[in-house]
């Protein structure tokens, strides 16, 4: 009876410790990953990968979003007025 509990214990314990590498390895390759494609976005783009560059990148597009969105609307005024901000801002970040 104590070998089918250490069998159980070291099963458990051999199971517990495959998950914990699966994701230790999981998200240590998704940091890289992440790491890697803001790079390569930001090498393209031709900007740096500080975050404030980044920010305003996102924030360039955020306002090209609002920009389509007015259009679906039929709002012309409001649909010129978010592409000029944010084509703005782009042009300021990718000079």
């Amino acid at each position: 009876m104590e070998e089918f509990f250490a069998w159980i214990g070291r099963t458990l314990g051999e199971v517990i410790r495959f998950v914990v590498d699966l994701l230790t390895g999981f998200f240590a390759n998704l940091g890289a990953s992440a790491r890697s494609f803001l790079q390569e976005l930001a090498g393209s783009l031709g900007i740096s990968t500080s975050i404030v560059s980044l920010l305003i990148l996102v924030v360039g597009l955020w306002m090209l979003w609002k920009a389509f969105r007015a259009l679906t609307r039929r709002a012309i005024v409001a649909t010129l007025v978010w592409l000029l901000l944010g084509f703005a801002v782009l042009s300021w970040l990718i000079y």
